[in-house]
């Protein structure tokens, strides 16, 4: 009876952390400082043991979760995720006396939809966790109460998000009324003795699927709420949420596409073709001209989203493993950038313009050189992580024969560095302004280490990707 609920352990173990959180939130008198942030790190850790335990079982649990290597990889993501995340958020939350068991608890819940989606194995059980980690997150972006533009930014973000909701309903709908059942083995089956000569039903489902899809990883023309809910979340929310659901749906994306509708990729890869070309073009040309940090993150974030098109398209050896790696060396790179902006930010000013940053060397040169690393490993500069990830993406779309597809994303590439050397040129060679300015926030000891830490991996992946790369093409292969 109990190993039904193996696969399940890894949410099980944060779910029960949240409810801690709350808990010690709603026990603590007002004024106590009490350490919740902890108990996450408790949680996530317990999920990380049993993830390590369940490696290579491929346990199953009621028929819907699969705890195969491919969902384990991405649930290690996840854990890494929310450990960075959480040592981030404690200035944050300090700062702006946010409510840390709220705070901690939607954040671990949210953890755990994205954990059950990278596994599960059933449509509806898909759109739950869709709904469970989106309606946490929209709550997040909008945590500062007294903000109206985080009341704004999580408005809008709400309003797409039910109506990208809604068209994956539809496209689930469709589905079930062809092949009679949302498991994706099932419909695989029912796929693939119908290849052949696609309907235009299931060419309808598809399609509305893949508008839930890339609404989830900010595809350009479903981009819209990306930077508006960037810039209005605190920047440790705003760094949690473009890694962990980025991950999160192109996990139960990779499933869905490349497993149960692979038999109808002639009917669908042109229309992924076009997302990813215009999602890089796009998030790179408006990028260029943002003068808000958050608001460039964002777009370099909907580009990125572009790159993972292009691996998910492949659908070759390079590509499957291209995937996986990206989105661990997206995620670290990330939230060590956000890492910075978070600590840099004081009650009184948000400290995220280009210009903010002006002669930050001679401020906080260990900051400065930290998010040098993070920026050029962004733009794909080697001996970083970021290079090492485009390279097997453009690798992987070359050896699929879409050359194009490649070239556009090497060029946009190329574009995107400027932005990212334009933020490192302001921290090095622009003295800082003589405008009186508040002093920037010493770097709570907790938050430093993060980020430091999330310099190493990425450096190290830069160095020496090959074990880690072996993994993620090893786990995903199982499930194509």
């Amino acid at each position: 009876m109990f190993s039904s609920f193996h696969a399940v352990v890894p949410m099980l173990c944060v779910t029960a952390a949240g409810i801690a959180a709350m808990v010690a939130e709603a026990f603590r008198a007002k004024g106590e400082k009490m350490p919740i942030g902890p108990l996450g790190a408790v949680g996530l850790i317990g999920a990380a043991v049993a993830t390590g335990l369940l490696w290579d079982r491929n346990a199953t649990s009621f028929g819907v979760v699969s705890a195969d290597n491919f969902g384990l990889f991405v649930t290690a993501i996840l854990v890494v995720v929310g450990l960075l995340s959480l040592a981030i958020s404690a200035p944050t939350v300090e700062r702006e006396g946010l409510p840390a068991g709220e705070y901690y608890a939607l954040m671990l819940f949210s953890l755990a939809g994205m954990m059950l989606m990278a596994t599960a194995t059933d449509l509806l059980v898909i759109f739950l966790a869709l709904e469970v980690l989106s309606l946490a997150i929209y709550v997040l972006t909008g945590i500062r109460r007294d903000s109206a533009q985080g009341a704004e930014g999580a408005f809008k973000y709400f309003l797409l998000g039910g109506f990208s909701s809604a068209f994956f309903l539809y496209g689930i709908a469709f589905v079930y009324g062809l092949t009679g059942s949302t498991h994706l083995d099932r419909i695989g089956t029912l796929m693939a003795a119908q290849a052949m000569t696609p309907s235009t039903m299931q060419i309808l489902a598809i399609g509305l699927l893949l508008v839930g899809f890339a609404f989830k990883v900010s595809a350009v023309p479903f981009h819209m709420w990306t930077p508006d809910a960037y810039e209005a979340a605190p920047p440790a929310v705003t760094g949690f949420m473009s890694t962990g659901v980025k991950a999160a749906a192109f996990a139960a994306f990779v499933r869905v596409f490349l497993s149960a509708f692979e038999p109808l990729i002639h009917s669908w890869s042109s229309i992924v073709w076009g997302l990813a070309a215009a999602t890089m073009i796009i998030g790179t040309v408006v990028g260029v001209a943002q003068t808000s940090v958050k608001r460039m993150l964002a777009y370099s974030s909907i580009a990125h989203g572009g790159y993972l098109l292009l691996a998910l398209m492949s659908g070759n050896d390079v590509g499957k493993g291209a995937v996986l790696f990206y989105l661990l060396v997206y995620a670290v790179t990330n939230l060590g950038a956000f890492g910075i902006i978070s600590v840099l930010e004081t009650r009184e000013q948000a400290n995220d313009r280009v210009s903010d940053y002006a002669g930050l060397w001679t401020t906080h040169p260990t900051l400065a050189l930290l998010m040098t690393f993070f920026l050029l490993s962004l733009g794909g500069f080697p001996p970083l992580g970021g290079f090492i990830a485009k390279w097997y993406v453009f690798s992987a779309a070359i050896k699929a024969g879409y050359t194009w597809l490649a070239i556009i994303g090497v060029l946009t590439s190329v574009v995107s560095v400027f932005f990212y050397l334009r933020v490192i040129v302001m921290m090095y060679m622009t003295p800082a302004d003589n405008e009186p300015r508040a002093a920037l926030p010493a770097v709570p000891q907790l938050a430093g280490a993060a980020i430091v830490l999330s310099a190493i991996i990425i450096l190290y992946l830069g160095v020496l990707p090959t074990r880690v790369l072996e993994w993620a093409a090893a786990s995903i292969g199982g499930i194509i």
